[in-house]
């Protein structure tokens, strides 16, 4: 590997719905990173409307200090459980896109402050390796700790 920093940025996307309260969001996002990125991250609000005319705000965020980047999934490899590390092994082709990792990661427990992979209304992140293989990728997701 070699020795440029891996991750190009992270992209952060989360819907606030109507029924929550949007401090509680951002800090469930916040919940997921390391102190250093946490304290500088704003969200950019896009107000929505929902299927049924329900207000729905989309919380977007970037995160492009290169330098913790990598501290960033090294603390959610620390956080996550052994079966959702299996998960994402056996399954990591499927969260791999042109060079991005994809994961989503459950509102309610980062709120917690617990770390675990979901499907239903979750916290989006997008992690952008610049010109990296699949195969290196996996390596780097290895020495964070988000594979077994």
């Amino acid at each position: 590997m070699s020795s440029k920093l891996p991750i190009a940025y992270i992209e952060l996307r989360v819907f606030a719905h109507a029924t929550e309260d949007q401090e509680k969001v951002q800090a469930a996002v916040r919940n997921l990173l390391p102190q250093e990125l946490a304290e500088t991250l704003l969200f950019q609000n896009t107000p929505l409307t929902g299927h049924y005319g329900n207000p729905i705000t989309l919380l977007c965020a970037k995160l492009e200090d290169k330098k913790l980047l990598l501290m960033a999934l090294q603390k959610i490899g620390e956080g996550l459980p052994s079966l959702d590390k299996e998960e994402l092994c056996r399954d990591l082709k499927l969260h791999l896109e042109k060079g991005n990792l994809f994961l989503r990661f459950d509102k309610q427990a980062a709120f917690l402050g617990t770390v675990k992979f979901t499907q239903n209304d979750p916290i989006h992140f997008k992690v952008h390796f610049k010109n990296k293989t699949a195969s290196e990728i996996e390596d780097i997701c290895k020495t964070a700790g988000l594979l077994l």
